[in-house]
């Protein structure tokens, strides 16, 4: 069993989430790690236990995949330099992707190339049927969100004070695939959260946000991280504070609402935190379009420039009555398929095991013929 990932460090993120999922499989079916940048095998390996391999070149990867003969390859996104590794026909290969999302980029004819895509659930079968054509559906297999079934220790000190955390994501590759609100009103959102009384406020940003090379996102997050700063000595007490680093889901625990925009990280929200308030940026200012492409938005309240001045109530509202409750539990059926914590691991273990099990006998065919 491998897990293929191409990128340079700037993404590492994307396998660095599935690393503990990966050494849980490992116990039944040995798991090696493929990369193709010494700099991003050098982060990997401080953080797995699993074995880390480095092929630069194409010649390089055939000899490795030759010599360590897998029989089941996973890839957590979509990396141009996938097809390199797609190319060999003695694995199956399965996409994993590196989240469950609205975002445009989730979906892409890349899907087709591959012999199994694993999705969460029934809104990631309506997101490919709606975008790709002649799509074969038998490919995608519904095995939940594995990571959530994870319980990492809390990074968040406990608080008195209820904490709303604003989690954006980054600016993307292209226009069409920005959702980030860090740069059209992040500085507002946290003024309007930290203006909450008696509230905390912890800002966790995608990790791309920490090193953006837009000059708006970048001087959004700086702005945010010295209001902060700013109330956090003005009142120690409270707690407030930037987390740069870390995973996004052991802050969760700790928050009990969230701001944030379409994403993964809403999700995430979605299905651990059902119970919690949560609040949906909108920095295209059209319903209509958020309403279609991303169904969390209809059980959560969508912020935009227009409602921007009623957040401080919107929140302090919310914290004490929370009115979308009960649409947000049906919802994460819609996305989860109403798993329980433990089932996406035991789902994506099986689904694994037949791919295993399928490659040994379409060789087998294939070595009789």
């Amino acid at each position: 069993m491998l897990s293929y990932f191409s990128d340079d460090p700037t993404r590492v993120y994307q396998l660095l989430q599935w690393l503990p999922v990966l050494e849980l499989l490992d116990e039944t079916h040995p798991v090696g790690i493929v990369l193709r940048e010494p700099d991003t095998a050098a982060i990997v390996r401080e953080q797995t236990r699993l074995p880390v391999f480095v092929a630069v070149e194409f010649h390089t990867l055939s000899e490795l995949f030759s010599e360590l003969d897998a029989k089941v390859v996973l890839y957590c996104n979509n990396g141009m330099r996938n097809f390199n590794a797609l190319l060999n026909s003695r694995m199956m290969h399965v996409h994993i992707n590196h989240g469950e999302s609205d975002k445009m980029s989730m979906v892409s004819n890349n899907a087709k190339a591959y012999d199994r895509v694993f999705v969460a659930g029934e809104a990631a079968v309506q997101r490919h049927r709606g975008a790709l054509m002649e799509l074969d559906e038998a490919k995608l297999v519904r095995i939940g969100r594995p990571q959530l079934d994870l319980r990492p220790e809390p990074i968040l000190p406990a608080s008195e004070r209820p904490t709303v955390l604003y989690a954006p994501t980054w600016e993307g590759d292209a226009d069409y695939n920005c959702y980030t609100s860090v740069d059209a009103f992040g500085p507002q959102i946290v003024r309007s959260l930290l203006a909450a009384p008696g509230t905390r406020v912890v800002y966790k940003p995608h990790p791309k946000v920490t090193t953006s090379e837009d000059p708006t996102v970048a001087a959004g997050h700086r702005e945010i991280v010295r209001l902060l700063e700013e109330a956090a000595a003005a009142e120690p007490e409270a707690g407030h504070q930037a987390i740069l680093g870390g995973d996004i889901l052991a802050v969760f625990a700790r928050c009990d609402a969230m701001v944030t925009d379409v994403s993964s990280v809403g999700l995430d929200w979605l299905y651990l935190r059902t119970e919690a308030p949560l609040l949906l940026t909108d920095r295209w200012e059209d319903r209509e379009r958020l309403t279609a492409d991303a169904p969390i938005s209809r059980v959560a309240d969508v912020v935009d420039s227009t409602n921007l001045a009623g957040l401080t109530e919107l929140v302090a509202a919310r914290l004490a009555h929370d009115e979308h409750r009960d649409a947000r539990t049906a919802m994460r059926g819609h996305y989860f398929d109403d798993l329980v914590v433990g089932e996406s691991t035991e789902r994506f273990f099986g689904a694994v095991t037949e791919l295993v099990e399928l490659r040994d006998k379409l060789l087998g065919e294939q070595g009789r013929l």
